[in-house]
């Protein structure tokens, strides 16, 4: 097989031909350097201020199993928060005001829409690893570009203040619904207990009847407290359902309480809350073995709403990060609702074998320990309900933001623009006029050849 000789260049007789054309290599070089350097020098400046936030967690500023419940669904991960937050940053929601301002008595033709303004204007970057957000702004002189940054993190913050505070006074008014119902069977099941009392002159039961109330009212305790979390949750539910028929979700609805992982976790959780209604028959809430099975419980609940929140992120990855996160609400409250519940009939089933003993006492008593526990559990939860209540009050009061400034806008110097890079251009410039150049003298060394 012929193999083709590969044409060799002589570098002395390439040296030599460039001598030659010296004037127009010369040219080519001083010309691309030129023309790179008025480039550079009549490119309109742009300047760069930044502002310097972090995300923080809600869960730190509210209490209760529901709002636990909502910050799991909506901060499963320091991550995927921080990447919803500077997605919503250029949002229509925020831009469109600072571009109606920047943009105000000009030609309206030339005017970007939200998605243009961030691509030209904005760099929104997350420090890997981090809850920082760094936004940095682009503008024709110092002051437009520090007041793009400061402005987009301000109407960032007025969106998720005015966002808060409507779910807030939604999820308020969802749970005194609630609490006006609790407060209505609490009052029944007191008066009754009270005309049994005295109709039969109950009122300082005898020592065998202490023991057997002391043996109920741990179960009703933990009964109470789990139809408190339903009724909670079933507030957070509603809350969501409604917000995203008002902006006509095309999302599907989940029966999430069927998908496999949920259905293991949530038999964990019953066998945890049961394991607690024993050891709190025994031990105080501040017993270190009661401490240990109340941290496991909330371990497990926390693995449950992230679970809830991964399944969601798995099938609705086309919605926008709002409906995203209301749909997460749902879903977790859907499957709290469900834990909640089949917990409740766990403990119910233990508290019929204890109350299958308490049938040896005379129907008088029987009816006392019942009636006393029915008033016990319906005022706990209305208790419960209240207190959940005035926490999301003073969460509503305190217009808690989901992100904090650490840097406000610097005002750049003027007399350092953040482009036109010069040294660079030119720089350019010359290496491109020095390749141009050695491609004549190539193409002159050819022809003389």
């Amino acid at each position: 097989m012929d193999l083709e000789k590969e044409e060799s260049i002589d570098l002395g007789k390439l040296w030599q031909v460039t001598k030659e054309h010296k004037k127009v290599v010369g040219g080519i070089i001083v010309g691309c350097t030129a023309i790179a350097t008025i480039t550079a020098f009549v490119l309109p400046k742009q300047y760069e201020s930044t502002t310097l936030v972090q995300t923080r967690s809600t869960s730190k500023e509210m209490g209760g199993q529901a709002a636990a419940m909502l910050a799991a669904a909506t901060g499963s991960s320091t991550a995927s928060l921080t990447n919803n937050y500077m997605e919503l940053m250029k949002s229509r929601t925020v831009l469109d005001p600072i571009i109606d301002e920047l943009y105000e008595g000009k030609d309206p033709e030339k005017k970007p829409d939200a998605a243009g303004f961030a691509k030209s204007n904005l760099d929104i970057k997350n420090t890997k690893g981090t809850n920082l957000i760094t936004v940095t702004a682009k503008g024709k002189t110092p002051e437009e570009a520090q007041q793009i940054s400061k402005e987009v993190v301000d109407n960032f913050l007025t969106m998720q203040t005015n966002n808060s505070q409507q779910t807030q006074s939604l999820l308020v008014q969802f749970l005194n619904g609630r609490i006006e119902e609790a407060k209505q069977d609490s009052d029944d099941a007191a008066q009754k207990f009270a005309d049994f009392s005295r109709e039969h002159k109950l009122y300082s039961p005898d020592d065998q009847l202490k023991q057997a109330i002391t043996q109920v009212s741990a179960y009703d305790k933990s009964i109470a407290d789990l139809q408190s979390q339903q009724k909670a949750a079933q507030a957070q539910y509603d809350v969501a359902t409604n917000k995203l028929g008002q902006q006509k979700s095309g999302s599907k609805a989940y029966n999430i309480n069927d998908n496999g992982t949920v259905q293991s976790i949530r038999g964990q959780i019953v066998a945890k809350e049961v394991e607690l209604v024993g050891l709190r028959q025994k031990y105080t809430d501040n017993n270190p073995t009661v401490i240990a099975a109340q941290q496991q419980l909330n371990q497990l609940q926390g693995d449950l709403s992230r679970e809830v929140s991964a399944v969601v992120d798995s099938s609705a990855a086309s919605l926008n990060s709002a409906q995203m996160e209301l749909l997460k609400n749902q879903a977790v409250a859907e499957a709290s609702i469900g834990a909640a519940k089949a917990s409740e009939d766990a403990v119910r089933a233990k508290k019929d074998e204890i109350e299958q003993d308490i049938s040896k006492y005379p129907d008088e008593m029987v009816t006392y320990i019942q009636l006393k526990s029915d008033a016990e559990i319906k005022k706990t939860i209305y208790t419960n309900l209240v207190q959940q209540c005035e926490q999301n009050k003073i969460q509503e009061a305190m217009e808690s933001m989901d992100i904090q400034v650490i840097d406000e806008a610097n005002l750049p110097d003027e007399k350092k623009p953040s482009a036109p890079k010069k040294k660079l251009i030119v720089a350019i410039g010359l290496a491109i006029g020095c390749i141009i150049a050695f491609g004549y003298s190539l193409l002159m060394y050819k022809r003389e050849g």
